[in-house]
């Protein structure tokens, strides 16, 4: 089929050369490694203060690279990553790729039986996993055709005295395997290295699968996404015209893990290819936030919105300098207006002249999709989509695209658009739709509008959206409104059952620290919501919490709360 030319209104905020780029025909490894050899004393990975240039961590890949065809590894063989961010994780994912093998990564912190799925769906063949995951591994292992696990300790990296601390406090606490042939840990896997001296590599090209990354839970059942070397790479040259005034060494704080596409895609890999110092964090705590900042001096964050709350709320970073800071860009989830102003009125006061950056994403488009950058950083949008990237609104169950300014569903193409949902044509065809303009759209599940300048607003999660007496209520709007009073620091919320109605709105409300859940505040919040909310969009029921349950990722668990919320679970 033909394909049509597609409107693009915000063309207008790139320049044509920033459009026009070509995505290199060459594998994921490939690319770093070109980049590797221009800055090759430049400092790539940092964990806990311990560093690789550009050229070790090239040697390093290229060591395991010979291990793992050492203990059989071949090209199209799936290799299952249970890793943290440590630089063994990232290490052996290039190294894989390297060898035309493919990545299966996933949460350290998944259950056996989980990580029993994800093996067995993706035919895994070998086990790259954290050594506290032991426990779980063995009870599932045999189960699978996992033929070897490489195990890894968190600390295997650190410099001395931390590793020998966490040996110590954590390390000697961990079980650990007998002996056996199922066994091999990093260090005696990489000695294998030295047995195969032939450095084989595999010229795969930009449509050869590289990753498979799975979807949040939040939104159902867990799918396995097949991600390409094509859709790395082309992230890659997007996140370059975006953030131009990067210079090599310039240091990320890598706080989004490896198993998440925003992380391993944005935080990771584009940066690395942008020859940035990578600060790999194994385990975010929000305590340990101003420490961080203070020794990294990060030129990028990237993170979900409650760290950039985290950020806000340290008092360690009370008069703290953060001029150096170039970046930082919220996504994962939406953020209020409320929480955008806090945010930037932090930035501002604390000499960071900069904006939150808002971006837009999932993993089935490599969790980046678009951002509010530059001259397209509007308040409350999402801004526009990255160069090569089209973006159109259309009627919610349809292809049919919506005039500017009406609220439908995002669809989405572009070359970071995933491959497809691994075993599952009946989901992938769900998702991927060919319209009649000759394009395959990712259609998203999301409810957005566009302005005639392209600008994007997101609304709300389609499967978020509450119908309530037959009107479309959407949560975050009335989330918005709830967190304009002075005493509310989050609100999220769900839909519940009812006997007519079908759904209505339940808050779940934080107030700040000072404010307590009194008749007075309580009065105000629904007179607030009176004011400013249609009947059919004011919640039937509020309720006050000190905290809202997260997923694994930082997202508020909205799933949980709407089964708490079902069960009549109540921390009232």
């Amino acid at each position: 089929m033909k394909t049509r030319k597609l409107n693009a209104p915000w063309k207008k905020f790139y320049s044509k050369e920033q459009l026009e780029f070509e995505i290199p025909n060459i594998s994921m490894y490939q690319m770093l490694r070109e980049r590797a050899y221009e800055i090759k004393n430049i400092n790539a990975i940092n964990y806990f203060g311990k560093t690789l240039t550009y050229e070790h961590f090239i040697k390093e890949i290229e060591r395991a690279s010979r291990s793992f065809r050492c203990y059989g590894i071949r090209p199209g063989d799936v290799v299952t990553i249970c890793m943290p961010n440590t630089p063994e994780g990232l290490i052996s994912i290039y190294a894989l790729n390297k060898i035309g093998a493919i990545a299966n990564v996933i949460h350290p912190l998944s259950a056996e039986q989980e990580i029993k799925h994800f093996i067995n769906e993706t035919n895994s063949v070998m086990l790259v996993a954290v050594d506290f995951c032991y426990e779980k591994i063995e009870k599932i292992i045999r189960d699978t055709k996992v033929y070897k696990t490489i195990l890894v300790s968190p600390n295997n990296s650190m410099p001395t005295p931390l590793n020998v601390g966490y040996y110590v406090t954590k390390g000697i606490k961990v079980k650990t395997p007998k002996k056996s042939e199922e066994y091999v840990y990093w260090n005696e896997f990489l000695k294998k290295s030295d047995s195969y001296k032939i450095n084989f590599e595999v010229n795969s090209d930009k449509d050869t699968p590289a990753i498979i990354l799975h979807s949040g839970g939040t939104t159902g059942t867990p799918k396995s996404i097949l991600l390409s070397n094509g859709n790395f790479n082309a992230l890659a040259m997007q996140i370059n015209v975006i953030f131009k005034d990067i210079e090599p060494g310039d240091p990320i704080l890598a706080i989004l893990p490896i198993f998440h596409g925003f992380g391993l895609g944005v935080s990771i890999h584009s940066t690395l290819i942008l020859g940035m110092e990578v600060v790999m964090i194994p385990q975010f705590k929000a305590s340990e936030f101003d420490n961080l900042i203070k020794k990294y001096k990060p030129a990028i964050i990237t993170g979900v919105p409650t760290l950039y709350e985290a950020l806000t709320k340290n008092k360690g970073l009370a008069n703290m300098d953060l001029s150096f800071m170039k970046h930082a860009v919220s996504g994962g989830d939406s953020l209020t207006e409320v929480q955008l102003n806090n945010i930037n009125t932090f930035f501002k006061e604390h000499g960071a002249n900069i904006k939150l950056e808002q971006g837009y994403g999932m993993t089935e488009s490599l969790a980046a999709i678009s951002l509010a950058h530059g001259n397209a950083n509007y308040p409350g949008t999402i801004g526009i989509p990255f160069p090569k990237d089209y973006i159109k609104i259309v009627g919610v169950n349809t292809q049919q695209e919506l005039p500017y300014g009406e609220e439908g569903e995002l669809v989405v193409t572009g070359p970071t658009v995933m491959m497809g949902y691994l075993n599952n044509e009946k989901e992938t065809n769900l998702v991927l739709q060919r319209h009649k303009d000759g394009h395959i759209w990712l259609h998203t599940g999301d409810i957005a509008k566009m302005n005639k300048d392209g600008i994007i607003t997101y609304i709300s999660r389609l499967k978020r959206m509450i119908i309530s007496s037959g009107y479309n209520v959407y949560p975050s709007h009335i989330e918005s409104v709830i967190e304009t009073h002075e005493g509310v620091l989050k609100c999220t919320v769900v839909g519940i059952p009812h006997p007519y109605k079908v759904q209505v709105a339940k808050a779940f409300i934080i107030l700040k620290d000072g404010y307590k859940d009194n008749l007075k505040i309580k009065k105000e919040i629904k007179e607030i919501c009176e004011k400013n909310l249609a009947k059919y969009s004011q919640p039937a029921e509020y309720e006050y919490r000190e905290s809202l349950p997260t997923t694994l990722i930082g997202k508020v668990d909205y799933k949980r709360l709407e089964r708490e919320a079902i069960e009549g679970s109540s921390e009232e």
